[in-house]
């Protein structure tokens, strides 16, 4: 039975710069994963190729049993940076996906949506006012809504809460997790913030340093849920795991992974040559094995 999400040996570069190789994944329907590693390893080129907007080299990638080609409503991406139109409205910007998507929908059952989704990361009282009205984390609530309205089957976030302050992070952590329960969404983050990735994540995926970065290391994270920081930060599990976590990215992130044809192997065993015997050697040698005869016989 094949994975929801199912990346095989994916590979890309940029003439000869290899940035991604051999990335080999397998999410679940459902699953929420992170991916994490050192800035520049190629984390956001691979959910760039998941959401179509960067061509593989090699490889494959498969959603849902059909091949990812290039992009499409089907994977709703939620940038750093939202990426608002600052001419329109919350509403409107939410509304750009939702009327190419629901097309055949009414004009009013297409603006309900809109504000239904805008209520739900607390923007009910802001539907009107325009990015410029709005601070950093309700500009990145509007890109959360605008994602989630599409009702995608994946939702890929890179980096969506790097450039908020940590109280605004947590706030926003809390409400992507409650929308993603509600939703029963598949989800895929990138992140450089480990306790974010064990606190929304069911597996963190490690990537090796660049070039040609591929999966080091990946770490089940089992926390129950719905899950509370404070239960976490009790549970000395939480600190073995961000230990295991922060290990790797400082010793173990430059080591690749073996695989079958990279093992080492011990060299075969050679025969050193013999070098040419002189007379004297050759007749101490037939000395010896003569004297040997002439004993066993006496």
């Amino acid at each position: 039975m094949s994975s929801f999400l199912d990346l095989s040996q994916v590979a890309k570069s940029y003439g000869p710069a290899v940035i991604v190789e051999d990335f080999t994944l397998k999410i679940e329907r459902g699953e929420f994963v992170s991916i994490i590693g050192h800035s520049g390893c190629g984390k956001s080129t691979v959910l760039s190729m998941i959401a179509g907007l960067t061509d593989i080299t090699a490889g494959g990638i498969a959603l849902s049993g059909k091949q990812v080609i290039d992009s499409g409503p089907d994977r709703g991406v939620v940038f750093q940076s939202p990426c608002l139109l600052p001419w329109l409205t919350a509403l409107d910007n939410v509304l750009l996906g939702v009327d190419q998507v629901y097309y055949t929908a009414t004009k009013k059952e297409r603006r309900e949506l809109a504000e239904y989704y805008l209520s739900l990361v607390g923007l009910g009282n802001s539907l009107h006012k325009r990015p410029g009205e709005l601070s950093q984390g309700m500009r990145q609530r509007v890109g959360l809504a605008r994602a989630f309205a599409l009702s995608p089957k994946m939702l890929l976030l890179d980096e969506p809460f790097g450039m908020l302050d940590s109280l605004t992070r947590a706030e926003l952590q809390d409400v992507l997790l409650e929308m993603w329960q509600r939703l029963k969404i598949t989800a895929l983050i990138i992140t450089h913030d480990v306790d974010e990735a064990l606190f929304l994540s069911d597996r963190v995926v490690c990537m090796t340093d660049g070039p040609a970065a591929t999966i080091g290391d990946i770490l089940d994270v089992k926390f129950p849920r719905p899950r509370s920081r404070a239960q976490l930060l009790e549970d000395p599990e939480y600190y073995r795991c961000r230990e295991h976590l922060i290990t790797f990215l400082e010793e173990r992130s430059h080591l690749r992974p073996l695989r079958n044809h990279d093992l080492d192997l011990p060299p075969p065993l050679v025969r050193k040559p013999q070098e040419p015997a002189s007379p004297l050697n050759r007749f101490q040698s037939n000395f010896t094995r003569w004297s040997g005869r002439k004993a066993a016989e006496a």
